[in-house]
This record gives C-alpha cells, structure tokens and sequence, in this order.
C-alpha cells in the first residue's frame, strides 16, 4: 500500500528514514517490520501541501516563485499515462449507449456527432495538456479556473466534478453486480455479496496509492482495447461476407432503413450521448501530478487523444453502423446501461451467427465498469484534497501520509460507495433518488471541458502580458489557442443540445407533462445547481474575476526556468529526419 519503507518525498529531500518538519523538528522513523512501516505511512507528511504557493505578506503569489513541491507521490510512469490517456475514456457509453444512440439517430448521425465531439475534444485536451506541462499540480483543472478566472467559478466547477465521481461510485458497483447476472450461475449469489467484492477490490487499489491506481488502470485498458481491436477485424470480416453462412452486408443499411433517424433532433440527442461516451478524457490531466517528469511524459500522452478518437471511437462505430441497423429491436431492449444484450457490438456480432462473443463482451464491460469506479475514487478523492488546500473544503480533507496518498479524501471518497447497499436492497424510490443526485453533477463534463479551454485562453492572455513567449513552454497545445475557442464554442452548443432535447426529446408527443418536466430536470439540474453555488461563493468570499495582469503565471510550476534546455532539446529535434519529426508529432 504505497512506498512504504521510502518516506522520502519530492516535497522534502530527506534521507531514508527521517523526515523534515516544517520548523526544523527532525521526526524519526525506523523501518522496523512491514507491519511497523506500514502503520507509520499513513502519518500526515509534515511539509505537504497539495498546491505550494509563496506569499508575500500582503498574501498575495510571489512573482519569484521557488520550484513547485508535490506533495504526492510521483509515482505514475510513462506506460501508465499512455494508457490512461488511450483507454481512460473507453467505457459502457462507448459500448452499451452508442447502441441508444444508434437507434434514436441513425449510422450517420451516430459518425457526425462522434465526430464532432472528437474534435472538441481534441482541442480540450490539448489545452489541458498545455496548462498540466507548465503546472503539474493536484487538482489540475479543478483548481485552473480558481487561478486563471474566478475562486468562485472554480469552487462551483469542482465541487461539481467531485460530486459526480462520489455519486458514480456506488451506481458503478451496482452496475457490475448487475452485469455479473447475465450468467445464471452468478445470478443465483445475493447481490451484496457482489457488491462487497467489487467495493473492497476497488478502496484496495486505490489504497495503494497511485501506482495501485495506475497499474490497475494499465491492465483495464489493455483488455479494453484488445477488446476493440477485435471487433474491428471481426466486424470488417462479417461486413464483407467472410463469416460461412453470412451474406456480403456492405453500407446496405445506410439505405435501407437509413443513414438517419428523427432528423435534426435525433443528431442532437446523439450529439449529447456522444459528450458523456467521452467523458474521463480529462483524467490524464489530472495525473500529472502525480507522474515523475509530465514534461516528458504528458506530451506523448495527449497526442494518443488523436488516435484514441480515430481508431476506437470513429473506426468501431463506423463498423457497427454497417452492421447494426438503427430499427433492430435488440438495440432499446437492454435492462440498462451496463447490459451486453443492448450493445451495438454484441448485437452485430450475434446477427452474425457467433453466440459466444455476448458472454466475451460482457466480460470486458464488466472490467469497464470495474475501471470507471477506480476512477472515480481516484478522480474525487484528488480534487476534494485540493479543494480543501484552497480553502474551498474541509482542511482534513488536505491530510497527506507519508506515502502520498490523500488519505482522508480516499476514504471520505470511499464511504460514498457503502451507498451501493441502499440501492442494491431495492425500491423504486430509492433508486430514483440516486438517479436524482447523480442528476445534481450530471453536466460535469461539459463544465470542465468549458473551464479547461477557457482557463487557456486565459492563460495564453496573462502569459503574453506578463512578459513570456510561447517559446518558454514546454508544450504548446497543437490545437492552438484558436482551438480553445473552438472548444468553448463546441460545450455551449453541446448545452443548447441539452436543454433542448432535455424538455423536448424524440417522441415527447406520447409522453405526459409530468414525464416531460421530470425528464428536463433529470437533465439539466446541474446548470442551476453550479450557478447558484457560483453566486453563493462569490457573495460570501468576495471574488472578483482575476484581472488579466494579476494572474499566478509561475506558481507550481516544477522548472521556473527551462529556456537553455528547451533551447538544446529543439536543436536536436531540428536535426532529426523527417520521418522521426513526423512521429513525435502525432505519438
């Protein structure tokens, strides 16, 4: 569980077995037996601090800022990131809800609204990347818009995305407990019993700190990706008729019944289920933190973002709209979210005549759902711990051991998934109320994706009037800050498409006011929720918008000065043939 026997910390560059306080008080640890090391590592680490930040006495940032000092481990190494950032977002909407989508909107509408969505995404990612290189601090992007736009902004916008991923725990447990009924064998044992397993497979990893996390999470996207890989080359061989038994298919069901369904509105409702398929994309930023050198590393993952799009997202569902057509009544007969008889991917491969492959399909959207709930304590428990060192939490939740885990966010993170026996005891109304509170932060991606590109432009915005080039970054978004734009543009858009076919969706004309009105707000309760903890904040601290000129540009940045090894590094990039330019550009 963590680095036990090495207390030593990027934050204070001690000698193996001591540990520098913050007022010269030496605390000693002996290594002693496992059990001796492991008690003493969740001891709170003396001089840690999620966020380091130097003030003047006026208490504002120091414009000579010392280098940054993580107070978690570092411990996440290039392989990891690489597949956090291939595999992050690949999940039960990729797999079970592109099938709803399939149905409402048509082949093409499912391609041009993927599509779009991945472009957004590409810039949104790119822009994090660019703020995650210059300043690897915990939190990310849950803290950007507290430094770049408004306290008050970040507080709601966080807190938001921290609630979601508390919420998610307990449904994701659930959900894998469900998926494991598709075997009659597993159906017979008592759904708690299930959800114990998974909820003490889950708090387990993530107790072992963020190599725990980032281990775990190169073996779930390693299955996940092998497992769409082979439905392209199995789908490809069905498509053209190489299955015996099985007709030539081609495009035939582009025309017959159609490329699209329910028109424009069928795009939009596309449009937003494609939104929430990508989301944890952004977690790669939020490991930065926590990696040896992001300067290195994060590069190399953000482009996978590019190709993650292309190949898993665009390739696979180009493949199952010639397979699948949208009127199949398999697509909309499914329990829910997590059943492998609604999936697209299963359903093109069954029509095919394979049985197997539903009991293999399940499988890997078990281990999906199994990888959504590690995030999700991981993702909450690391933004709770940085709100708290903002001030905008409760301090215990900053408490960091020795071994650099957020200890007490991790747990608080972690009690929210003992939920899942309310709802796994059943009744209606208790599972409605779930839905209700993960109705609260149901908008959280698009939230952050608008504050990521936002904080960019920002950033761009003080970095240029404050003095610096672009030469001086490490990493420039590919996307540029024009991309940015794009990228705000793109969330507003997706939140129209929201609102509209939240309190108007496909077929709303059999539906009663009362469906309509409970439909809208289980769609758009969070945009209320984070306006209002917006002004709450903002009338009870007294923020103002940061102007552009009093933005922290150099705080927890791990280098202040890079420009001679920027300037070496870029003359031997300079000298490199053109094939190996071409590479690191898009690897």
């Amino acid at each position: 569980m963590g680095n036990f026997g090495d207390l030593e910390k990027a934050s204070s560059p001690a000698d193996s077995g001591h540990y520098q306080a913050d007022e010269g008080e030496v605390v000693v640890t002996k290594p002693g037996t496992f059990m001796g090391r492991f008690v003493d590592s969740f001891k709170r680490n003396p001089n840690a601090r999620m966020v380091t930040i130097a003030m003047d006495e006026q208490g504002r940032p120091l414009k000579d800022q010392p280098p940054a000092e993580p107070a978690l481990a570092m411990s996440l190494k290039n392989r990891h990131l690489q597949m956090i950032a291939i595999g992050g977002s690949i999940g039960t909407g990729l797999f079970v809800g592109s099938g709803s989508a399939l149905a409402t909107g048509g082949p093409a509408s499912l391609i041009i609204a993927y599509g779009l969505i991945g472009v957004m995404l590409f810039c949104t990612v790119h822009a994090l990347g660019e703020l995650a290189v210059a300043f690897p601090i915990a939190g990310s992007f849950a803290v950007y818009s507290s430094r770049f736009i408004d306290p008050a902004l970040g507080f709601a916008i966080a807190w938001n995305y921290a609630l979601s991923w508390l919420i998610t725990l307990p449904l994701e447990i659930i959900a894998a407990s469900i998926t494991l009924s598709f075997w009659d064998g597993a159906a017979k044992v008592d759904g708690a019993a299930w959800v114990t397993i998974f909820l003490v497979v889950i708090i387990s990893i993530n107790l072992f700190g963020v190599k725990g996390y980032g281990e775990a999470e190169f073996v779930f996207s390693i299955i996940k990706v092998l497992a769409i890989i082979g439905f392209i080359l199995l789908g490809i061989i069905i498509d053209t008729g190489g299955i015996s038994g099985q007709p030539y298919i081609g495009a035939k069901f582009w025309t017959n019944p159609g490329a699209f369904h329910n028109g424009f509105k069928g795009l939009c409702s596309v449009f937003v289920t494609a939104a929430f398929s990508f989301s944890g994309t952004e977690m790669v930023g939020l490991c930065a933190a926590e990696t040896a050198n992001p300067r290195k590393t994060l590069p190399s993952a953000i482009k996978q973002v590019f190709w993650r799009i292309l190949l898993f997202y665009m390739i696979s569902l180009t493949i199952v709209g010639v397979l699948v057509p949208y009127n199949d009544p398999q697509l909309l007969n499914g329990s829910g979210s997590t059943d492998a008889n609604a999936s697209p991917f299963v359903i093109a491969v069954r029509n095919a005549g394979i049985s197997v492959v539903p009991s293999i399909m399940n499988v890997v959207i078990l281990i999906a759902v199994l990888s959504v709930g590690n995030t999700a304590v991981y993702g909450s428990s690391r933004t709770l711990a940085a709100l708290a060192d903002r001030g905008q939490a409760p301090k215990i939740l900053g408490y960091i051991d020795r071994a650099g885990r957020p200890i007490v966010a991790i747990g608080f993170a972690s009690a929210f998934g003992f939920l899942c026996y309310i709802v796994a005891a059943g009744t209606d109304i208790r599972e409605q109320a779930f839905n209700w509170m993960l109705a609260i932060s149901g908008l959280a991606a698009i939230f952050n994706w608008t504050s990521i590109c936002a904080c960019h432009i920002r950033f761009r915005q003080a970095w240029k009037a404050q003095g610096h080039t672009l030469d001086e970054l490490a990493f420039k978004s590919q996307a540029t800050v024009y991309g940015s734009y794009v990228g705000v543009i793109f969330n507003i858009l997706i939140l129209i498409a929201q609102f509209w076919t939240g309190f108007a969706p496909v077929g709303y004309a059999d539906m009663t006011s009362g469906e309509l009105v409970e439909n809208w707000f289980m769609a758009y309760l969070a945009f209320p929720i984070v306006l209002i903890s917006y002004f709450a904040f903002k009338f009870w601290k007294k923020t103002k918008i940061i102007s552009i000129h009093d933005i922290d540009v150099t705080s927890g940045r791990r280098d202040l000065d890079l420009s001679e090894i920027l300037a070496e590094e870029r003359a031997q990039q300079a000298a490199w043939p053109w094939y190996k330019r071409a590479y690191k550009l898009v690897c």
